[in-house]
């Protein structure tokens, strides 16, 4: 902490004291620390969740979409899309704007972690592209087809219950004032306090 001092603004500023850490990536590199040393399961349960972004969110540096903002029919949003093992516990996480498409970032989320055999996703992932690349890399989709596929899907609904895992990571998440509603203006401070919530919530 000596060597950042010069960067750390008053005490009265309050969280943005914690800045200099953002900055240089502190509370991700402890997030992705935390969880190295454990062996990844092989079984992963993979969604996301949406988090309303306050008016005080507004005007970051870019716009909107560089920070991570999209416009849904909820409000002005961002979305968390994560994976997590049976123990609740985060080992990816992705902040987006909150109107991108749940199958557009499973396939980065899933290239984050070596070792999955099975991978539980609710319909939202159920696209042939997605579940094509899944089988390339030998790991098995649990995920229910939509109800518009000429052609039904199969899989295993035994398994596909243990996908609460995940919900229950987020609620635990939100349970934290800041990662539930956003107020910060730049994607990487809200992702930082993120990280440094999953390491104390589920790691450390």
């Amino acid at each position: 902490m000596g060597r950042l001092s010069a960067g750390i603004w008053a005490g009265q500023d309050g969280l943005q004291s914690l800045q200099p850490l953002e900055w240089q990536g502190i509370w991700q590199s402890i997030f992705e620390a935390a969880a190295e040393p454990a062996e990844p399961p092989e079984r992963m349960a993979l969604d996301s969740t949406h988090v309303k972004a306050h008016r005080c969110a507004g005007g970051g540096k870019g716009g909107a979409s560089e920070q991570a903002i999209g416009i849904t029919k909820g409000g002005r949003n961002s979305k968390i899309h994560g994976l997590v093992d049976k123990l609740c516990r985060p080992w990816v996480l992705i902040l987006t704007p909150g109107n991108t498409a749940d199958c557009t970032v499973g396939p980065a989320c899933v290239s984050l972690l070596d070792g999955i055999a099975e991978l539980l996703g609710d319909k939202a992932y159920d696209s042939n592209s997605f579940r094509k690349s899944l089988r390339k890399d030998g790991i098995k989709p649990v995920i229910p087809g939509r109800s518009n596929r000429k052609k039904r899907i199969r899989h295993d609904k035994q398994a596909y219950k243990d996908r609460n895992v995940i919900e229950r990571c987020y609620c635990r998440l939100k349970d934290f004032r800041r990662i539930a509603t956003r107020y910060d203006k730049r994607a990487r401070n809200y992702f930082s306090a993120l990280c440094l919530v999953a390491a104390v919530a589920f790691w450390l």
